[in-house]
């Protein structure tokens, strides 16, 4: 359908985040965010509890970020349980997915849990730290994850991030930790 909103260059680029997207991974992003927003209207009526686990990969002092294709803010690599999954396997295994970064459940420490309400939901999130002495090669697949980035706390704290996200980082800084 030429001349179509679905296939025209300013909606490809919408999806981008400044970079060329093919047509499949482009089909992907509205893939993942019309199910994402099938998901919140389904929590606002069935109001469930969710769990998920996200990992901090610090580097000297900075924070691997990442920005889903589907919501307008920033996170870490991370995702829901599977049934019968531990938050730390789900860690790592949301690690692996989401950037091609492999490590041992036993180089993460929790630095925290929280419980709180979130688009129409009670959503328990464990967040992970991982420091690494060096900065790990990481890739994202451009359709889940449209882009990774190592930034200072301080520039993170600027960008629109998960809620959990932004006290952990505070946290953190409050704790004399970068």
């Amino acid at each position: 359908m030429v001349g179509s909103p679905l296939i025209s260059k300013h909606w490809l680029h919408e999806f981008s985040y400044g970079e060329r997207v093919s047509l499949i991974d482009a089909g992907f992003r509205v893939a993942y965010r019309i199910a994402y927003q099938l998901m919140r209207l389904r929590w606002h009526v069935v109001r469930p509890h969710t769990h998920g686990a996200l990992i901090a990969v610090w580097h000297q002092g900075e924070l691997l970020i990442v920005k889903n294709s589907y919501v307008e803010y920033h996170c870490l690599p991370g995702g829901y349980l599977k049934r019968g999954e531990t938050a730390l396997a789900a860690a790592v295994r949301e690690l692996a997915e989401e950037c091609s970064i492999r490590i041992r459940p036993e180089e993460l420490r929790l630095g925290r849990t929280e419980t709180h309400q979130f688009e129409g939901k009670t959503d328990t999130v464990d967040i992970f730290d991982l420091d690494v002495d060096v900065r790990p090669p990481f890739r994202v697949d451009g359709r889940e994850v449209v882009s990774a980035q190592f930034l200072k706390p301080d520039a993170a704290l600027k960008l629109a991030l998960f809620p959990p996200l932004r006290r952990h980082i505070e946290a953190r800084l409050q704790a004399g930790q970068p």
